[in-house]
């Protein structure tokens, strides 16, 4: 059964152990959120090579959501968090 991913995020990349050729850290991408997946812990991110993927939800955090909501406070403690180590 093919899963509708109408859900699309936006997420920060902050980790691609395992997948450098796909992933840039510090890296804004395009998500879609899936139930599915979320059970696995992975999340559905389209990668540079334009075509979307399942990582490691732990390697993203969100920014915003396909609403405009932004997600602004976990964006600015990450890179806070970046920044400093």
């Amino acid at each position: 059964m093919k899963e509708n991913y109408s859900d699309t995020i936006f997420v920060l990349c902050i980790n691609n152990q395992d997948y450098p050729a796909s992933l840039e850290i510090r890296k804004i991408y395009q998500a879609f959120q899936s139930p599915r997946a979320a059970e696995h812990q992975l999340i559905r991110v389209i990668d540079e090579s334009g075509e979307d993927y399942l990582y490691p939800a732990e390697y993203f955090i969100p920014v915003a959501e396909s609403s405009g909501k932004n997600v602004c406070s976990d964006f600015i403690n990450v890179c806070g968090e970046i920044i400093n180590n």
